[in-house]
């Protein structure tokens, strides 16, 4: 006979869990998960995973900084 009750209040606490959704504690939330509140700074210090594997791979690359104008364009002939 005690399962009308049980139900009862589970049905009761899904009702409130459906339509009261607007009672979110986010700063509760996000220090309990750990998060920083540094959202405009992650912005401006993003890491780029490719700035590790361009300093590595720098010494290989070859720049030609020097354009005199005696070497023809890629492509054409002389």
């Amino acid at each position: 006979m005690g399962r009308g009750r049980a139900k009862a209040k589970q049905v009761k606490v899904a009702r409130q869990l459906k339509y009261n959704s607007g009672g979110t504690d986010l700063e509760r939330l996000r220090a309990e998960l750990g998060v920083e509140d540094n959202v405009d700074s992650d912005r401006n210090d993003e890491h780029d995973p490719y700035d590790e594997l361009a300093d590595r791979y720098a010494d290989y690359a070859v720049v030609d900084d020097e354009d005199d104008g005696d070497d023809p364009p890629p492509g054409s002939r002389r």
